[in-house]
């Protein structure tokens, strides 16, 4: 499950490219070199820091002109899929290989792009405890991966062709599916091409003005969250979690919903962690008797597009007998699909600051 959990966030994250209406589509491609510096998040990848890191980022785009009625009111943002290749100029590093699936929206009359990508990397050198042991920053070959970008861009200068430069944050980790998952995250500068296919043929931008005010009244949602993680221990087993989410929503308008409630966690790795402290750290007090579960209250954000959501939360856990597993706050970042009225299903990263604990694949239900 480990080594396949990138995967399935990647492909959830394309369900946002194809939504399922058969109109006309316009497309675009870009192409970028980058050169960047490893940020030091973390004092244990210091080691790993020994020179600039350089790539590629190729992109390929649909065009939004306001065909269906969402589009407009996000500014008609680009919706595709993007190939990031980065040499990390470490030998312990090695390369990575990224796909990903993303949003790019615009601003300052279109010529400012703000791009979110999430998909899945394959590094070449991951930790090993024999051939590689320094790096403790990628503890599997498959990871997840986030990019955020910003560039000023100019579209169609002369016969669909453009340029774009700025600056892109590429970050990789396993979110704890593997140990050990330090992680690293790179700042770089891009320069580049694009270019508008078919670019005689675009349409006008269509606004929609006639949508008006729209509100819902409190629902409420059933949701079972699982996955695979790690204690964090270099060596320690993959093991399964469950919770269990109860929280009512309350829509806003087409855009925004806003979210509270509480939810219930069972994890195997907390369970390995307080026997392996009883074990190894007597001293520090631990019995192995201690109780592994928590119970959380949270509150968040739902911001939507169609039928897909971007899923933002902060809780506080109010039961937590064993508290030197992890922070007792923790948010939860991801995407939301949904199938029906009634029934969703997401993937998101529920993390402590920047220490990401899981992958959650959820399913549920909205009365």
């Amino acid at each position: 499950m480990n080594k396949i959990a990138p995967y399935f966030l990647f492909l959830f994250s394309i369900l946002s490219y194809g939504q399922g209406e058969k109109l006309n589509k316009y497309f675009s491609v870009d192409a970028g070199y980058y050169y960047g510096s490893i940020m030091e998040h973390n004092p244990d990848i210091a080691h790993l820091i020994t020179g600039h890191p350089t790539g590629v980022i190729l992109s390929f785009n649909r065009k939004t002109y306001g065909l269906e009625e969402w589009e407009s009111r996000y500014n008609f943002p680009d919706i595709g899929y993007s190939f990031i290749y980065q040499d990390m100029k470490n030998t312990s590093l090695g390369e990575n290989y990224s796909l990903y699936a993303h949003y790019s929206f615009y601003t300052l009359q279109r010529l400012l792009m703000f791009r979110i990508g999430q998909g899945v990397v394959y590094t070449t050198n991951p930790y090993d405890p024999d051939t590689n042991f320094d790096n403790n920053a990628y503890g599997t070959r498959l990871m997840s991966s986030t990019y955020l970008m910003g560039n000023l861009k100019k579209e169609n200068i002369f016969k669909g062709l453009g340029v774009n430069a700025g600056i892109t944050l590429i970050h990789y980790s396993n979110a704890d599916t593997g140990s050990p998952n330090h992680s690293t995250n790179t700042l770089t500068f891009n320069v580049g091409l694009n270019y508008l296919i078919d670019h005689e043929g675009q349409p006008s931008y269509i606004e929609n003005k006639e949508e008006g005010k729209y509100t819902e009244p409190v629902h409420f949602n059933f949701a079972v969250r699982s996955g695979v993680n790690t204690t964090g221990v270099v060596g320690s087993p993959t093991l399964p979690f469950l919770t269990f989410s109860v929280y009512a929503d309350k829509v806003l308008n087409r855009k925004s919903t806003l979210q509270a409630g509480t939810e219930l966690f069972f994890s195997r790795s907390v369970e390995e962690f307080i026997n392996y402290q009883a074990v190894a750290f007597p001293q520090k007090g631990t019995t192995g008797d201690e109780d592994a579960k928590r119970v959380g209250i949270f509150a968040g954000h739902q911001l939507t597009f169609n039928r897909m959501s971007l899923i933002t939360q902060l809780g506080f856990y109010v039961y937590y007998p064993y508290t030197d597993y992890v922070e007792q706050i923790y948010n939860r970042v991801g995407l939301q699909r949904k199938f029906n009225e009634n029934l969703w299903a997401s993937f998101t990263v529920r993390a402590h600051g920047a220490n990401a604990e899981a992958v959650e694949l959820s399913i549920g239900y909205r009365l």
